[in-house]
Order: C-alpha cells, then structure tokens, then sequence
C-alpha cells in the first residue's frame, strides 16, 4: 500500500508520496514514487504512483520511451504534449496498453490489475491542473469545489484535508496540511511510512519550487509531528463533556 496526495490551491501545486512499499511483513522496501518531468520555465508535470509496483513502473518506462502515434508515427511523450490534458491522455494510453500486454498474464496468476496515478503540473501558457488516473486509464480532475485528490491509503487523512484545505489557501500552508494528512495516516496504517518525497510548483512558475525528501529524523516533521498531537489533546480537553445522562 501507499499514500500520495496532490494539493491544487490558488498559488499552485503541492504533491507528496511516500516511499513505502511490501509485499508482506518480512519484504518492505523503499521505491520512489513521485517522478517528476521538467523543462524549466517551459513545463513541469510530476507523476505519483499507487499500487502494483511492477505495473506502474512498466507505466513510467513507457512514458518515458513514448507511445507511437499509429496516424503520425510520433513517439508521445510527457515531454511533448501539447496540453496537460492531451498528456493525461497519454497516461491513460499507456495504462490501458500495458493491460493489452500484461493482463492476460496478471489474470491467469490470479493477480488484480490495480494501479493509479496522482498526474499535476504546468505547461507554459496553461494554468496548473491536477489529475487522477484509475487503473482503466480514464481520470478526473480536480477543482476548486475539492482542491485535492488521494491515492492508496487516503481515508486516515482525508478529514484532514476535508477541514483545512480550500481553494484560497497559502501554498505553504497547504504543504503543511499535507504533511499533517501524512502523519495521521502513518499514525494508523503501517504500510505507509517514510521518507517522504515532497514537491512544490508555484502557478506560472514552470519550475519546482521545492523538491525535497522528509526522512524519518528530520526536525521540522517531528515537531509538526508533537504539535499536532498536543494540539489534538489540547482540543479534546477543551470540549466539555457531553450533557448525557442516563435517567433512573
């Protein structure tokens, strides 16, 4: 299992995933899955992954070579989409190509064709947008109404999120919410786990603005990680006791 998150705000884009992966309690690895694609100041797109590792893996490796165009003979890349839409396509192209090849194998071993991708990122001339992409290579796209998406593990730090994230927030305190989202989910489910790889596009920028890799000692996570937690405390001491009382 795994968690990544991606954050579309006012200011521009937040994406984080962890790095966890198992495939049981005795082989847990660790696997980036957040992969950026950049041409400073022309693009930059990044790809967060769940599931099947091999699958999505395969995914990228294709993305990375390009799809042939059967009408052009162009090999379609990330690299070279014209629109962030048209590249979300190819994603979904790739998806559903791999399927075409692998899946006949997967279903006679019994194994679930399960994967997805957090998709987001600018192209110069468009606004930033952020999508989600389902294992049957079709995808949504997130709004101002929800300006975030989840993949893998994401009902533990969702209410995060659903309380705290609005269209209007800073790109900063939007990073923070989502670190907090982390935390809670690796609080509770221990197939998630760290480092976490965090990447930061401001709208227009074109650029990473921040890329970064949280390990598991780093000072800035660990004291969110004890504030959050005295602060959950603080507010559960200063509710009063519910006014039920059972009637003799």
């Amino acid at each position: 299992m795994t968690y990544c998150c991606g954050i579309l705000v006012r200011d521009g884009l937040v994406m984080i995933a962890d790095t966890r992966t198992n495939a049981g309690l005795d082989n847990i690895s660790t696997f980036r899955k957040l992969h950026v694609f950049s041409s400073p100041g022309e693009r930059i797109m990044a790809v967060a992954s769940a599931g099947n590792l091999s699958l999505t893996q395969s995914v990228l490796s294709i993305l990375n070579e390009g799809l042939e165009n059967p009408e052009t003979g162009e090999r379609e890349t990330l690299m070279n989409a014209p629109t962030m839409f048209q590249a979300a396509q190819r994603i979904g192209r790739a998806i559903r190509s791999l399927a075409r090849t692998e899946g006949p194998a997967l279903e006679a071993a019994d194994v679930k064709f399960d994967l997805s991708f957090l998709f987001g990122g600018q192209i110069r001339g468009e606004r930033t947008r952020l999508f989600m992409m389902y294992s049957a290579g079709n995808f949504i796209e997130c709004t101002r109404d929800t300006p975030y998406l989840q993949i893998g593990e994401h009902k533990y730090g969702k209410p995060v999120l659903d309380r705290a994230v609005t269209h209007d927030t800073d790109l900063y305190d939007a990073l923070k919410v989502g670190l907090i989202s982390f935390d809670s989910t690796m609080r509770s489910n221990l197939s998630v786990g760290m480092p976490l790889d965090v990447l930061v596009v401001r709208r227009d920028a074109c650029v990473a603005e921040l890329s970064y890799r949280i390990e598991p000692e780093e000072p800035y996570f660990q004291d969110l990680r004890r504030r959050w937690s005295a602060a959950l405390r603080a507010a559960h001491l200063d509710i009063p006791p519910p006014p039920y009382q059972q009637k003799t």
